[in-house]
């Protein structure tokens, strides 16, 4: 059964929360990206929380900025800092001693949840990223790959003052080809189904200013016309390497956030395991869920020292 609440932080910040097993159970927490929202870990807390899965207290925030947590309105809010505070508070109130055993995450997840990992490596003991890309390497792709360069293009759309506007407009008419382009079909895959549409209607509904912040305050995305590249920032070693068994699922179909992005990977994650995907889009969440939770599942059995 999946329970909802609502978070305070110390920060000020309170997060929405969904949520399945015990509380005092090793933690796993889920990360979800735009334009999404906790519910899309529904299945996997499920899973996870279940005894034959290893009995976790798994719980699924919502970010910042969506569907009922706290919206601040200035971008500067939305700085990955920020959001990476409001995980460590999180887990300080979910775990008795501030640990994770696995931290879950896709997207705008993932950026942070790098982050996370980067900044508090004694703090988790494995990090699963799906379908978001490493800082060092996206920064190199966004700086010296035209083809990455067209893909991340929609950021720069989503950072205008006034994309949530053109977002809600008719029905949020310009948000469903973000989940259906990735596949042939007016319904991609098939799995967005009315009710999935409803679940994300009342989401969007909530307010799409944070969602947008988050691409409007970050310097990774591509040059706008007549720029240089000299806005991307290159970062410190020390800031991008990864010290923490991962598991990185790509799912080749993903047409905003190309394979190149693996490449190098492991000069900065050197404890890695990667599992790629054809045949499946940004969305693997959403096409694969029980698939995705198996995978997980062996991975977080298997001795840290194999991963």
């Amino acid at each position: 059964m999946i329970e909802t609440f609502q978070r305070p932080l110390p920060n000020g910040i309170t997060l929405s929360c969904r949520a399945a097993g015990a509380p005092g159970r090793p933690l796993m927490v889920f990360l979800h990206g735009f334009p999404e929202a906790a519910f899309i870990w529904d299945e996997l807390l499920t899973f996870f929380a279940d005894p034959a899965h290893g009995g976790y207290r798994c719980v699924a925030p919502n970010l910042r900025g969506f569907e009922r947590s706290s919206a601040p309105t200035e971008v500067a809010a939305y700085k990955a800092q920020r959001m990476v505070q409001d995980i460590q508070q999180l887990v300080a109130t979910e775990s008795e001693d501030g640990t994770l055993a696995a931290l879950v995450a896709h997207d705008w997840g993932g950026a942070f949840a790098w982050g996370y990992a980067n900044a508090f490596p004694a703090q988790i003991g494995k990090l699963v990223i799906i379908n978001s890309p490493h800082p060092g390497t996206l920064s190199r792709e966004l700086r010296d790959n035209p083809t990455q360069q067209a893909a991340s293009d929609y950021m720069n759309f989503l950072a205008r003052p006034d994309a949530e506007a053109l977002l809600a407009a008719n029905d949020f008419q310009r948000l469903w080809p973000f989940f259906t382009h990735m596949k042939a079909g007016p319904d991609g895959f098939g799995w967005l189904t009315e009710a999935l549409k409803e679940q994300y209607r009342e989401v969007w509904r909530a307010g799409l200013t944070g969602a947008c912040n988050l691409y409007r305050v970050t310097p990774m995305k591509p040059p706008l016309p007549g720029q240089g590249i000299e806005g991307i920032p290159v970062l410190p070693r020390e800031r991008l390497t990864v010290d923490v068994p991962t598991l990185v699922f790509w799912a080749l179909d993903d047409t905003a956030l190309l394979p190149g992005l693996l490449d190098g990977l492991e000069d900065y994650v050197p404890r890695m395991e990667v599992i790629k995907v054809p045949g499946a889009t940004h969305w693997i969440v959403h096409e694969q869920p029980q698939w995705i939770a198996r995978e997980i599942d062996g991975f977080l059995r298997r001795p840290a020292s194999a991963a």
